[in-house]
């Protein structure tokens, strides 16, 4: 079969791997549908070492079950299913607690002999706690929106749950790549009455508002701060959802956030230290967030995708095949495309 592998910053190839088998009774063998080029796969396609044999890559797909192992219950071939952005038993006590990026016996997509997610098909582990039914065809126009609840929609709705979003709140949204976009649309789902977007892209701003976003802020850095400031009295929003990862994003969210307000960030971190200060400690603002456990919202998110509520498909502004994947990486990462989906 043909897969993704990435050997070196840059150095995108499509190559023909060994078809997947499986290894454990608890492994499943998934032929893709669907999958996407994330936000965090441009970070090892900025700076991963080279190297002479290539590594698998990606986390986000859906696709068609082709077997299963003996202790798999619950999914049988043809089932169409969805796979959450790590892989978990989904019954240990973190699982329990709905943190299944923590799971003991779970791991990442791409690691530790595990395939990747960007190919034709992938090897499941603990695939009975991993997978997700999906109740549509495999032809199904709800595809790029059900293929969102892998990883980008569930962590936007992390951002906004953590954060304490609900009625009546106010909340700023900190970037307008696909994950800020997902935090807008989460938060106007859990009722959010102003949602300030904070982006510079006028075709990603416009899709923000479409999401719910009441207003966009097109300003950077102190200026950014002011603006927000002056749409919200000189309070700041009860909320901010930071989706950005990076040191600045993280001073501005401290300084549009309301005092006494919740910061939430879910931007993969590229800094070293929090920009934090006793004027910040002074203000009680409550900084939480982190990675999100996609399953744990799965079943949440689903009805409202496949009852036509919610449509998060829509950050995908560009289709490629398996054999144009290294164009697709190219265009997110000069911002050319905002989400590129893959069709095998």
């Amino acid at each position: 079969m043909r897969a993704t592998l990435i050997y070196g910053a840059g150095d995108i190839r499509v190559e023909q791997v060994p078809d997947p088998k499986l290894h454990e009774p608890t492994d499943a063998v998934v032929r893709v549908l669907r999958y996407c080029i994330c936000g965090s796969d441009l970070w090892p396609y900025g700076s991963h070492p080279a190297s002479e044999h290539g590594d698998r890559i990606g986390h986000e797909f859906l696709g068609v079950v082709e077997e299963t192992g003996s202790e798999v219950a619950g999914l049988t071939a043809g089932d169409v299913v969805v796979a959450p952005f790590v892989w978990a038993d989904n019954t240990c006590d973190f699982c329990a607690e709905g943190l299944q990026t923590s799971c003991r016996h779970g791991g990442m997509w791409g690691a530790d002999g595990v395939d990747g997610g960007q190919g034709e098909a992938v090897r499941v582990p603990q695939a009975g706690g991993t997978l997700v039914k999906l109740p549509v065809a495999v032809d199904s126009a709800l595809l790029p929106s059900l293929l969102t609840l892998s990883d980008v929609f569930p962590t936007g709705h992390h951002c906004a749950l953590t954060a304490g979003v609900g009625p009546r709140t106010s909340v700023t949204v900190i970037g307008d790549g696909a994950v800020g976009l997902s935090a807008v649309l989460a938060a106007k789902r859990l009722g959010a009455e102003r949602i300030i977007l904070m982006g510079r892209h006028t075709d990603r701003t416009e899709l923000g508002r479409d999401f719910g976003a009441t207003d966009v802020v097109a300003e950077r850095g102190q200026e950014g701060v002011e603006r927000v400031r002056e749409l919200t009295g000189g309070d700041g929003t009860h909320t901010v959802l930071e989706c950005v990862g990076l040191a600045p994003a993280v001073e501005t969210a401290l300084g549009v956030v309301r005092d006494g307000g919740v910061v939430s960030r879910v931007g993969a971190p590229q800094y070293q230290q929090l920009p934090m200060d006793f004027g910040t400690f002074f203000r009680n603002i409550t900084l939480t967030g982190g990675v999100a456990p996609a399953r744990a919202y799965i079943d949440e998110l689903l009805p409202d995708v496949l009852e036509g509520r919610i449509e998060p498909g829509r950050v995908f502004d560009r289709t490629l095949s398996l054999d144009q994947v290294a164009r697709g990486y190219q265009a997110m990462a000069d911002r050319d495309a905002l989400k590129v989906l893959v069709t095998p």
